[in-house]
């Protein structure tokens, strides 16, 4: 079945995965989303918790290891498995088989002294019990009933009875434990029925949920095959829009840059205009203050032409005015700059033609290119669509071709027989588990028996005890007590070898079980010992490998499958079905990714129709570098304005004037002088402070600044720029025309790629799936642990362990139980005879002189019953 199971697993996943595709170049395509392989939850936990009795067990487990603390002998099972014995006689006298022999002796030596002892218990016992009783009948070992006083006999009572009571506790302790075990293995063995069940349901959900598995792997093309259409359909902004950010690498800048320049001729018209408007300007009241400036001054010097500045007091001070008049005058000259009309000419030429708008044309011709690769790749991707569909018809139509149904339908019908036939035959299982219940109750109900007499005996001997009663005169319950004793020490001879031949059997072969079995498979090393090679087949040497592939060479161990199904790996990995079966092999698509490749490689884009700047365009830009702004006297224009309005502050020149007035005598001159001064504050009030402060100047002076600032940068090396700009766009204009071809091939490859790496993500994700969760093999390492885990370790073996624990540690002490429950009778039974003692001698009643020989006494004589 197991053989079975294995094959179909391996047809269903050979019918939904691709072969691998080797690619030449590895893109970071766009991850896809397959979604998660649909599995349903397993029910079965292997996995048991004893509860409370598990502290029973580990102390079993302690014990055990007291016996047995030897290490699990893999070299030594190997050798006895591969060791042939006793095909003749002479086989267990050779020296490599005695060897073997003495070791096993000595790994199993801790068992081997228990077992004896065990042994030679049953042996002796019943021998000691048949002289014990003998010897009584002949009124020795305690059976004649006579009791000599001793000083000591109520501490040597006390004492008999504590020993017993405790030997009493430590049996009674043992019978729960052994009670406990036999009722917990029944117990787990009526509710294994259940885990039995939830096996099969996992195994069941195992073989129903597998193809369901694979047909969502199959499905989950769909998604590869969507995302590569999507990518063919979006050619354009996906490859067109790659090879359009190649070549804009070149283009833009090119068209950046011719698009600047055509801007800075706007800029540059802008500012001519602002020169010439400001100089009027700034002409119109520069000229007019000189105007004002040179009549007063011409009064002035009339004025200090007049005879009164010849007289001696005069004469120094019309002198010192007199030439103080040239400066009086002003001081920035805007009338003798150079004009800009002719370079505002050209450039009103230049801007005849729109060149933003033939660049803005370039770019859109440029920017057409997604549309251009659509036009030009449409026959050729709707081929590439059509081996897409192929592709998934293909793997479809094989898929539906596998007998997936027939081989599922004959392993359901076996894994249905099994269940059938566990299901029969549980209840005979159960039959059988009672009859073993009911004889371990019967070996439990022994010890209680023997319990039962030896608390009697303790309880009545205690309480019917009269201390100051003779043996002879002893009550009826402290007689009975003691008979009580006796009974339980004749059934502890009876039931003690048969407990004992119990404890013995189930002993070895449950400790041997524990070591041999339950411990080497939780560490795994009983796989490595099955894993031997050619142990379990001496022609093969991996076993599992050949019986699964016949091919006993493959490395396929029961380890590894274990460890790989109990970390719910696939089967395919955790079987190696590989070897049986080649997934690459069956289902290579490399032959239609290869006809893919070969039909985008033959995409051909030509984009020789994007022209990125017409002759126009580059013979205005041209036009405009020899516009002769370059020629502009930048300096003059910087200099004068930079320069105050005025030579000379005309308030200061005129309060000067004043005061020099005022030193002339009085008289006319004097007056005409402070007059010309009044005039010189007033042109510098109406004239000289608008001119400095007005906003219409003040703005025209800045303006005319600003503006000859960037006619001075523009100008800067204007040709050598345009020369540039020309270049940059004849460059790209060149990569466009001849070189692009590269550009498209080398993007057309990466595209390519990027569809064939939808593929590779779809093999990658079908191989990850089929490895960790199609048919994930839980079930069947689960089927292994409860039959072995579970059944075998813990519930059985565990079971008659605490089992074999506690009835043997009670059989030990039903021999001290005997001595001091022999010894103890002697004080609670009435005696025939007793010691009698002369009251003047001994001072009281005569009992308790024990250097003195008693005398028989007709008149206490007893007819009690010897035992």
């Amino acid at each position: 079945m197991a053989v079975e199971l294995c094959l179909l697993l391996l047809l269903l996943f050979c019918g939904s995965t691709i072969s691998e595709v080797q690619p030449i170049y590895k893109p970071p395509p766009g991850t896809l989303d397959f979604g998660f392989v649909p599995a349903k939850t397993y029910d079965t936990g292997a996995y048991h918790e004893p509860g409370a009795i598990g502290i029973l067990f580990k102390i079993v487990h302690a014990f055990l290891y007291l016996v047995q603390p030897n290490t699990f002998p893999q070299d030594l099972i190997r050798k006895l498995a591969q060791q042939q014995f006793g095909n003749t006689q002479g086989d267990y006298q050779k020296p490599e088989n005695v060897v073997l022999t003495l070791q096993a002796i000595y790994y199993e030596i801790g068992f081997i002294v228990s077992a004896a002892l065990g042994l030679l218990f049953i042996l002796l016992l019943p021998l000691v019990g048949l002289c014990f009783c003998m010897c009584r009948c002949c009124d020795n070992c305690g059976g004649e009933m006579h009791q000599r006083q001793k000083k000591n006999a109520d501490c040597q009572r006390s004492c008999f009875a504590t020993f017993l009571f405790v030997a009493s506790l430590i049996i009674s302790v043992g019978v729960l434990c052994a009670y406990a075990a036999n009722q917990h293995l029944t117990n787990q063995v009526r509710g294994a029925k259940k885990l039995v069940n939830s096996n099969f349901k996992d195994l069941k959900i195992f073989l129903n949920d597998t193809p369901a598995q694979i047909d969502y792997l199959v499905s989950q093309y769909n998604t590869t095959k969507d995302k590569a259409l999507s990518d063919l359909n979006n050619v354009g902004p996906v490859l067109g829009s790659r090879v359009q950010e190649q070549l804009g690498k070149e283009v833009r800048p090119a068209l950046d840059a011719a698009l600047t320049m055509a801007g800075a001729i706007r800029e540059t018209k802008e500012a001519l205009e602002n020169v010439s408007v400001s100089v009027e300007v700034l002409q119109e009241g520069t000229e007019r203050l000189h105007a004002n400036l040179t009549e007063v001054k011409m009064h002035l010097s009339n004025t200090l032409n007049d005879s009164a500045c010849s007289a001696a007091q005069a004469a120094s001070t019309c002198n010192i005015i007199r030439n103080s008049l040239a400066q009086l005058n002003i001081n920035a000259n805007f009338s003798g700059l150079p004009g800009v009309s002719s370079q505002l000419a050209k450039i009103n030429d230049v801007l005849k033609i729109d060149l933003s708008s033939l660049v803005q044309k370039g770019y859109a011709a440029f920017n057409d290119t997604p549309d251009l690769v659509v036009n030009q790749t449409r026959n050729i991707l709707s081929d590439i669509k059509s081996v897409l569909e192929s592709i998934g018809s293909n793997i479809t139509t094989f898929t539906r071709a596998l007998p997936v149904q027939k081989i599922l339908a004959d392993l359901m019908v076996h894994l249905t027989q099994s269940e059938a036939y566990v299901q029969d035959y549980f209840p005979l299982v159960e039959q059988y588990d009672f009859y073993r219940w009911l004889g371990c109750l019967i070996l439990c109900c022994m010890l209680v028996l023997i319990l039962v007499f030896y608390y009697l005996g303790l309880l009545c001997g205690t309480c019917g005890y009269d201390k100051h009663a003779s043996p002879t005169t002893r009550g009826c319950i402290s007689n009975t007590g003691g008979n009580f004793l006796m009974a339980g020490v004749g059934f502890s001879f009876l039931f003690s070898w048969v407990l004992m031949i119990v404890v013995v059997l189930t002993f070895v072969t449950g400790g041997n079980v524990e070591k041999l079995v339950c411990e080497p498979f939780e560490d795994k090393n009983l796989f490595k010992v099955l894993d031997t090679p050619y142990l379990l087949n001496k022609h093969w040497k991996n076993y599992l490998a050949g019986v699964i592939f016949k091919n006993p060479n493959v490395n396929l161990t029961f380890e590894k499958v274990y460890s790989d199904c109990k970390e719910n790996k696939g089967i395919y990995t955790s079987l190696h079905l590989e070897h049986l079966f080649n997934i690459n092999e069956l289902l290579n698509i490399s032959m239609y990714t290869e006809d893919v490749a070969l039909k985008i490689e033959h995409i051909q884009i030509n984009l020789s129709k994007i022209i990125l700047l017409d002759e126009i365009g580059k013979e205005n830009l041209l036009n405009f570098s020899s516009s002769g702004i370059d020629g502009i006297d930048f300096s003059a224009y910087l200099t004068e304005i930079n320069k105050s309005v005025t030579k000379v502050d005309l308030l200061s020149f005129a309060n000067d004037l004043e005061a020099r007035a005022d030193q002339l005598p009085k008289g006319a001159l004097e007056n005409a002088l402070k007059g010309h001064a009044n005039n010189i504050r007033m042109i510098h009030n109406q004239q000289v402070v608008p001119l400095e402060q007005a906003m219409k100047y003040v703005k025209a002076r800045s303006t005319l600044n600003q503006s000859i600032r960037l006619l001075k940068r523009t100008s800067s090396e204007l040709m050598v720029k345009v020369k540039n700009v020309i270049s940059a766009v004849n460059a790209a204009q060149d990569l466009i025309n001849n070189n692009a071809s590269q550009v498209i091939v080398q993007e057309t490859k990466k595209y390519m790629d990027t569809i064939i790496g939808y593929f590779e993500q779809y093999t990658e994700w079908v191989k990850e799936s089929i490895s960790m969760e199609v048919a994930a093999c839980k079930p069947i390492a689960n089927v292994i642990d409860t039959a072995v885990d579970i059944f075998l370790c813990s519930y059985i073996a565990d079971s008659v362990n605490t089992f074999w624990f506690g009835l043997g540690g009670s059989s030990i002490f039903l021999i001290p139980a005997i001595i001091f429950a022999v010894k103890l009778s002697k004080y609670y039974r009435r005696m025939d005879t007793e010691d009698v003692y002369d009251d003047t001698e001994n001072g009281n009643n005569g009992y308790h002189k024990e250097n003195l020989y008693g005398i028989h006494n007709p008149v206490f004589t007893s007819s009690v019953e010897q035992w």
